[in-house]
């Protein structure tokens, strides 16, 4: 008999190594995805649940969102209870588009680092 004590699917990831560039650029692209990598960029792996972002979209906009930050690699998540944590998968989208990132997150407006 199948277990049917979650409503959901488990989320499908994909490695960093198995992404094209184009598609690291266009979920990076978006301002609300953007905004979703920031946040778990400045904070512990497994500390934030999907509904805990402030950002100016609808859940199904949301989980739009993390499917397209998943499909890019750049996000793992995992079920908890009723709760959806997610992590930036930093190390491994590092080594397969150094630096990316970095120019990503830096803040709008600051120069290029020293």
């Amino acid at each position: 008999m199948p277990d049917r004590s979650s409503h959901r699917a488990e989320p499908v990831h994909t490695h960093p190594d198995d992404v094209p560039v184009e598609t690291a650029l266009a979920a990076l692209a978006d301002p609300v995805r953007l905004q979703l990598v920031r946040e778990l960029a400045g904070s512990a792996a497994w500390t934030h649940s999907c509904s805990s972002f402030r950002v100016p979209v609808g859940r199904a906009a949301l989980s739009h969102h993390f499917t397209v930050l998943r499909a890019a690699g750049l996000v793992e998540q995992r079920d908890q209870g009723p709760k959806r944590l997610n992590r930036l998968r930093r190390e491994e989208f590092d080594a397969r588009f150094p630096g990316l990132l970095d120019l990503v997150l830096r803040e709008e407006g600051q120069g290029s680092p020293a």
